[in-house]
């Protein structure tokens, strides 16, 4: 028997998901220290460094927007685009108010856990460390448009995270299958 869509909802977890856990499992192993849902001035991160000021969020691809693997659902368009939007926004909103206060954030996409763990905890490992450490740019997909003479083919419309106005746009397949672990 198949799951309605609110139970399936239900089933995803905000915290303690499977990248996170694989997440935390590499950095103890390499003997980084980290507090859990750490209070910082702004918010509660996935993992915190509050000696380094580091802030980790491990981000889904589907809730916030990875330009390579968020799939636009088919139903409820109009609530799934404005709650990717307020995704999108709050994690601006957040970052930039971590920064401003001193804070370093890192923040990952749970596929570059599962493809390559061993260097984002390189990276985390790095950013504790160096004094001129900066993360790389953020591109988030904040809308997505169907192109009307092509059904299998959309428009991302990308923002660099902390930014309203979409920087550039992305053609591509339209894609049904949100990406999995190989």
């Amino acid at each position: 028997m198949a799951l309605s869509r609110s139970e399936q909802m239900a089933r995803i977890r905000g915290s303690n998901t499977s990248p996170e856990l694989l997440l935390r499992r590499g950095l103890w192993a390499r003997g980084l220290r980290y507090r859990l849902h750490g209070k910082t001035p702004d918010c509660k991160p996935d993992l915190v460094f509050p000696a380094a000021r580091l802030a980790v969020f491990v981000d889904g691809c589907q809730w916030h927007g990875c330009p390579e693997h968020y799939v636009c659902p088919r139903s409820r368009s109009d609530f799934w685009s404005k709650k990717l939007e307020t995704n999108v926004l709050r994690d601006g909103r957040q970052t930039r108010r971590l920064t401003d206060a001193g804070w370093r954030v890192f923040r990952v996409w749970e596929h570059d856990i599962y493809l390559a763990l061993g260097e984002v905890v390189d990276q985390i490992a790095e950013a504790l460390v160096a004094p001129e450490w900066a993360p790389a740019p953020y591109l988030r997909v904040i809308r997505v448009e169907s192109i009307e003479s092509n059904e299998f083919m959309e428009r991302r419309f990308l923002v660099k995270l902390g930014e309203t106005v979409p920087t550039s746009t992305l053609v591509r397949r339209r894609s049904t299958t949100k990406w999995k672990m190989q």
